[in-house]
């Protein structure tokens, strides 16, 4: 049964796994994600990024045989960490195949 205290309409699922990061600039930067769910992902990163930036993210999947997770997210918010920055970012768009 649900606990009527989390709001959530999808579980975070514990990732920790590295993940590319593209601005809209074409910088692209590496970071890790620690969280995902159905809805956005928490990610610790080595620099600030400003809320409602755009980034394009690519999660590598655990095998060859599978494409990487690709989607376009917008920053919600940006907390310094003691080794970088806590991003949360809400998922947008889910991509498929390359680019």
């Amino acid at each position: 049964m649900k606990d009527y205290t989390e709001k959530r309409s999808f579980y975070r699922m514990r990732v920790n796994s590295e993940i590319t990061l593209t601005d809209k600039h074409g910088y692209t930067r590496t970071g890790i994600c620690r969280d995902l769910s159905g809805t956005g992902m928490q990610l610790q990163v080595s620099r600030a990024f400003a809320e409602g930036t755009e980034l394009h993210t690519s999660l590598p999947a655990a095998s060859d045989q599978f494409s990487p997770f690709q989607t376009v997210c917008t920053v919600l918010r940006c907390t310094a960490a003691n080794d970088g920055y806590v991003l949360g970012l809400a998922i947008n768009k889910v991509k498929h195949g390359p680019g």
